[in-house]
């Protein structure tokens, strides 16, 4: 039987989780009570802080060992991961914390799958909860009072949040209408093209199309590794140019990793590989001055790669996909990477594209199912969105 996974560090909020604990009960949902607190609980509990613990890679030692509460707290974090990851019978996961218990909990609920619900009840609810939530589905609900004793108030927080997770439990969404997921990444200079692939591919396919925002690329990646897409046109790989040379959106080392480990259909493609992103102006880094930049609106700016920065661009993403084993096409637009690289464009510079091209074909190795493919046409020509399209039918087939 799946339960409600209420989380708490029972040691200083047991009181709190004990009410919780019932209020979902009362709702009509199983629950288990879980304790992630580095000391002694001082209520019952379903799990013990030490069975979580001994869940970590080094041992419960590495967390419950240790004198230093912030070591603890993270080593915690570490091990619920873990401990989750290793249950069958979570129908939900809600959580309540300060600093180190939102920490904790978040760590597992960031570990679990898209779709699942996961309510964190926190004093850091109303902040930036970028740390905590990540590219998860995680709900951050405030506490509005801090977590020290039950208040009129926290009553009733506690109560709505007991009724929101019970419902999401009992009643899950229904299944999908049983077209495969794939996901797309786009920017806005390479929306045509994008868009013109989705609208090629909604009969067949589920399109989940995904900001280029470093967050995008991170939220589509988690997808593939929790199983829910079936193949992934990545058309727009412009968050390597913010990694590497430290824009605003940036990707993460571990782009494209997803594609390697789950060995998914893959097309790629170089949109929007001709800028990195920064804030107005001012935001810019001096060591960049005298640079060419497009203001994309008056809170964007937009700055154009060089011929050794798309060498190192194009090299980046050849030894990734290089460890690819699933099939992969990489299509390559001769005439242009986005909307403002075209002839008469802002970003228009062909012997920059050319060391970027030259770069991906050097170093992505091909194989029986590894290949690279120029096309003379620009990212958002009709006839490249119909190529994108082709090569993804085609490798999907395999």
């Amino acid at each position: 039987m799946k339960r409600v996974y209420a989380v708490g560090t029972a040691d200083t909020k047991g009181e709190e989780l004990a009410f919780l604990a019932d209020a979902i009960t009362a709702a009509g949902a199983a629950v288990c009570r879980i304790n992630v607190g580095t000391r002694g609980a001082t209520v019952p509990v379903d799990v013990t802080a030490g069975e979580v613990a001994a869940h970590h890679p080094e041992g419960a030692d590495a967390v419950l060992g240790s004198n230093d509460r912030g070591t603890s707290v993270a080593a915690m974090g570490i091990a619920f991961a873990h401990f989750v990851q290793s249950r069958n019978d979570i129908a939900g996961i809600i959580g309540i914390g300060g600093g180190g218990g939102t920490s904790i909990i978040t760590s597992g609920m960031r570990a679990m799958p898209l779709g699942l619900p996961k309510i964190m009840v926190s004093t850091l609810a109303s902040g930036d909860t970028a740390p905590y939530v990540d590219v998860s589905d995680i709900i951050m609900m405030p506490s509005v009072t801090d977590m020290a004793g039950l208040n009129q108030l926290s009553r009733v927080v506690l109560h709505n949040a007991a009724q929101a997770i019970s419902g999401m439990a009992a009643r899950p969404a229904p299944p999908p209408d049983g077209k495969p997921s794939i996901g797309l990444t786009m920017f806005g200079v390479t929306t045509p093209c994008v868009t013109a692939i989705a609208d090629q591919l909604r009969s067949t396919y589920d399109c989940m199309v995904f900001h280029a925002t470093g967050t995008g690329g991170r939220s589509m990646e988690k997808l593939a590794d929790s199983g829910l897409l079936s193949g992934i046109i990545d058309i727009t790989t412009t968050e390597v140019c913010d990694l590497l040379f430290g824009g605003v959106l940036p990707a993460t080392e571990d782009r494209f990793g997803a594609i390697a480990r789950t060995g998914l259909p893959y097309v790629g493609s170089v949109g929007a590989l001709d800028m990195v992103n920064f804030w107005a102006p001012s935001t810019i880094p001096e060591h960049y001055r005298g640079r060419l930049f497009y203001e994309h609106n008056p809170n964007v700016t937009l700055m154009r790669t060089t011929a050794d920065e798309c060498r190192r661009i194009g090299e980046w993403i050849g030894a990734r996909l290089s460890l690819c084993e699933g099939p992969i096409h990489f299509l390559i637009p001769e005439k242009g990477v986005s909307a403002l690289d075209i002839e008469g464009g802002a970003f228009f510079d062909p012997e920059a594209d050319t060391v970027l091209f030259e770069a991906i074909e050097r170093t992505i190795r091909p194989n029986a199912t590894r290949r690279v493919t120029r096309l003379p046409l620009h990212i958002n020509d009709p006839e490249f969105a119909k190529a994108a399209t082709s090569a993804f039918l085609d490798i999907a087939r395999q």
